[in-house]
């Protein structure tokens, strides 16, 4: 894989289960790792089916066999943010700049409807995920607790756009 295409919102996209075995197999090594544990832990191949539907779906593949992905979509009362969620990069992928050419196309997508902000959250346990969102261009903006947490559990990253 030589160029990076990101599709937005493929017209035909990958079985929901082939972009759940992704995310599971990407964020495994969070387990046991982060607390609360990810949500993803509990998400179904259907939860999946219908993040894709209603969220904005940006994909990386390599032929036929997605190897990243991530979600977005504008934040509910908070005009100009747009939230990016679930980026996975497949082990196999990692360090040839899928990553910033997701975030990059997310930004580039977001900006073009009239969004002023990127943001994303990072457990608190993730520091070496900390790294690669600042060096991507996102700062620490706040925190983050789960309910039942008195200390916070993930960083809010942001960017301008």
């Amino acid at each position: 894989m030589t160029q990076i295409n990101v599709q937005v919102n493929p017209p035909v996209s990958p079985r929901p289960a082939d972009i759940h075995k992704l995310l599971d197999t990407t964020y495994a090594y969070m387990n046991g790792r982060i607390d609360p544990p990810s949500f993803l832990v509990g998400m179904t191949t259907q939860d999946v089916a219908r993040k894709m539907a209603s969220e904005d779906f940006f994909l990386v593949q390599d032929g036929p066999r997605p190897v990243a992905c991530g979600f977005g979509h504008g934040v509910e009362g908070a005009p100009g943010l747009y939230e990016l969620g679930k980026l996975a990069v497949a082990g196999s992928h990692q360090r040839r700049g899928i990553a910033r050419a997701l975030i990059d196309t997310a930004a580039d997508h977001a900006r073009a409807r009239g969004f002023a902000t990127l943001q994303l959250f990072a457990r608190v346990e993730l520091t070496e995920n900390h790294a690669v969102y600042e060096a991507l261009g996102f700062t620490r903006s706040g925190s983050f607790t789960h309910p039942g947490f008195a200390a916070p559990t993930a960083h809010v990253f942001q960017r301008p756009l």
